[in-house]
This record gives structure tokens, sequence and C-alpha cells, in this order.
């Protein structure tokens, strides 16, 4: 995201570098919380287990407490620069940080296995093909 804002011609009249992680946050809420309202709505729309599993959500909520793990540590923290040591540190940030990825990174891979598995091999069976 680093080249992202750069290709706007209005470079001259603000200065993006200073607010990039600013705009990177904000853009990235929103698309969570726009997931999250898709989800919700799909919900209330099809109440139903038969046309909507709402075990799929489990994805979802282990993904959000992933975005807030890995959004609870900074820089600093990471690098060794923070001014408190905190419960165990700069170590206890990495791991706190590692946990988050690992969390994230699987429930992206458990939502792949719903997509395909609960949608796209189902769709195929019962259509015949």
């Amino acid at each position: 995201m680093s080249g992202f804002l750069e290709g706007l011609r209005c470079s001259e009249c603000v200065d993006w570098g200073e607010k990039r992680n600013t705009i990177a946050s904000v853009a990235a809420g929103v698309l969570f919380f726009t997931g999250w309202w898709i989800i919700i709505d799909a919900a209330v729309k099809y109440p139903k287990v038969e046309d909507f599993n709402h075990s799929y959500h489990a994805c979802g909520v282990i993904a959000t407490i992933a975005f807030l793990m890995i959004n609870a540590v900074s820089n600093g923290q990471v690098r060794g620069d923070s001014y408190s040591e905190g419960c165990l540190g700069q170590t206890g940030a990495r791991i706190w940080l590692f946990i988050g990825f690992m969390m994230a990174f699987g429930s992206l891979i458990a939502s792949m296995w719903i997509l395909f598995g609960g949608y796209v091999v189902k769709g195929k069976i019962q259509h015949g093909t």
C-alpha cells in the first residue's frame, strides 16, 4: 500500500506521507465493517439453517479477534522502542502479534474451505455436474 496514494495528482495540496497509515487504517476498518454488515444482513434475510448455516460466522468472529489482536500491538513494541515493558516486553508483543497473524490466516483458510465445501461443490452436486 506504500505506492497507492502516490499516484494521485493532488500531491502538492495534501501531504499524504504523514497520513498514509491513518488512511490505510480507516480503509481497513471500513472494509471490515462492510463485511460484517453483509454477513449480518444475510443472516437476517435467511434465518433458517437450511438456507444459510449460521455456524459459518465462526470465521468472522475469529478474524475479528485477530484484527483486534494485531492492531493492539504498535511497531514500537515489536521493535523494542516502547517506553513501557508490559507483561513480557518485546518478546510478548511479538508472540501476541504472531498468534494474531496465525488466527487471521487460519480464519482465511477456513473461510475458503467453507466457500468451496459449502457452496461451490455442493452446488455442482445438486445440479448434477
